[in-house]
């Protein structure tokens, strides 16, 4: 994961000059309305709120959560410390990237790129993400009808950089009829339950356990 480069990238929006419609701030949350059309929209110590209908290019804060609304759509999504939140329908067609922070991905939500995290959980909810999920520490859940292509990582930590969340083991759940294209690694211990109506790829480093109904017994 390019942790180190991503905290460096989400600030250069700031650091360069901006274009015409491109919305930037220091110290505050940032906000683009239903239906408005944007440039990159970034924030230090506030969060991003794109609307329902709104286009932007990315989106991108330090210390700040980002959500998309229904239908929202951008080129990228990126937060260092924060949650990042797509809502129903929505589409990034780059990556989506929260270095300590949960990503939760609303019904029918598309992502062309990567999906990645350090820790904090990350959800699907009938989503599609094309270019595989990658994690250090977060639990992951391929929600019901969910299809990832591009496979699962869950990387060992970096104790040179990352220590917080060394000790929980992630848990990975395959929801039913959930569709994981691609190889599923685990460089580190998870639990990893599968739904026995999922479809997977190859398994690295983690034996799956199957469960029926709506997910795994606790």
């Amino acid at each position: 994961m390019r942790r180190t480069l991503l905290a460096l990238a989400l600030l250069l929006p700031l650091a360069a000059a901006a274009s015409d419609n491109d919305i930037g701030k220091v110290n505050g949350a940032v906000y683009v309305d239903a239906g408005q059309h944007a440039g990159d929209v970034s924030t230090v110590n506030g969060a991003v709120n794109i609307a329902d209908h709104a286009v932007v290019q990315k989106a991108s804060t330090v210390n700040g959560s980002i959500s998309l609304g229904d239908q929202a759509q951008a080129t990228g999504v990126g937060t260092v410390n924060g949650g990042i939140a797509l809502g129903s329908g929505s589409h990034v067609t780059g990556n989506v990237e929260a270095t300590n922070g949960s990503i939760k991905l609303g019904h029918g939500a598309d992502i062309s790129g990567q999906l990645t995290n350090v820790n904090g959980p990350i959800s699907l909810n009938d989503a599609h993400v094309a270019g595989g999920i990658e994690t250090v520490a977060g639990d992951i859940l391929v929600g019901e009808g969910s299809h990832v292509e591009g496979g699962i990582l869950v990387d060992k930590p970096n104790n040179g950089w990352f220590h917080s969340g060394n000790d929980h083991i992630p848990h990975v759940v395959i929801g039913p009829h959930a569709v994981v294209q691609g190889t599923l690694e685990f460089r580190r211990e998870v639990v990893l339950s599968v739904s026995d109506s999922a479809q997977i790829g190859m398994v690295k480093g983690a034996t799956p356990v199957k469960f029926s109904g709506d997910s795994p017994a606790n």
